[in-house]
């Protein structure tokens, strides 16, 4: 039985594969084409998030019906995948990072940049993204792209990915921190100041700060600092300097 369903699976797989490097402008019956179908399911997502994306409200949005969809797309896991694919060409609108050779610091800078923009464009990214990364045509072309301006640099092929890897992972944590921020503060109607300010008597009441001197200090310089509980944005590029320091250490040994 695991055989098999390994064997589904990668069945599956070679599904969408195909259907993301497939044609994607060619109407059928209906007038539909998957770009229309996967734009509208952008759409929707970006406005009311990707738990409303489903083939049904996606049909009622076109104005067509349900199963018409599915002669073009097989169902949601398959339009998630375009979606994420869609969206990936879309992060350079001039076709990917360009800086002047060997000025890898701004290329990881605008990588970051303009990775962070998606995400907070598109937030329904943060709950679809997978382990394994999907392989559709803008996926690709964006990975050739990031590559860039690490190329001829120094470095490995290995230390090349890994390096990209660890730029793309920051920015997507602190993204999802900064969207979870906004959502709390849509919810509650409550800004970061004013939840601080009901909070901090309450917790002066509580906490004795001689027990917590260096959370105590650093906490409220921070707190000061950022009129918040924190700012992904700050630590977005704090942090991204951190790494290019760290892959100058690299560059510098190879040269």
């Amino acid at each position: 039985m695991a055989k098999k369903d390994r064997g589904q699976s990668r069945g599956d797989s070679a599904r969408s594969l195909a259907l993301l490097w497939g044609p994607q402008d060619r109407p059928g019956r209906s007038g539909l084409t998957v770009r229309a179908i996967v734009q509208a399911a952008i759409e929707l997502a970006d406005r009311d998030g990707i738990d409303a994306v489903s083939m049904r409200s996606l049909a009622e949005k076109l104005g067509v019906g349900t199963m018409s969809l599915y002669t073009h797309v097989p169902g949601k896991p398959a339009l998630i995948e375009l979606m994420i694919d869609t969206v990936a060409g879309q992060v350079y609108p001039g076709g990917g990072p360009t800086t002047r050779p060997g000025d890898w610091r701004a290329g990881l800078r605008l990588i970051a940049q303009q990775n962070w923009e998606s995400y907070l464009h598109h937030p329904w990214l943060l709950q679809v993204m997978g382990g394994r990364p999907g392989l559709g045509p803008n996926i690709n072309r964006k990975y050739e792209a990031e590559l860039g301006p690490l190329d001829g640099i120094g470095l490995t092929d290995v230390e090349m990915d890994s390096v990209l890897t660890v730029v793309l992972l920051h920015v997507e944590g602190l993204a999802r921190w900064q969207v979870s921020l906004q959502q709390v503060r849509e919810q509650t109607g409550e800004s970061d100041v004013d939840w601080w300010s009901n909070l901090e008597p309450a917790l002066a009441s509580l906490m004795d700060p001689t027990g917590f001197p260096l959370g105590s200090r650093v906490g409220r310089a921070a707190g000061e600092y950022h009129q918040s509980v924190g700012d992904p944005a700050h630590e977005l590029f704090f942090g991204l300097e951190l790494i290019l320091n760290g892959v100058a250490v690299l560059v510098g040994r190879a040269d």
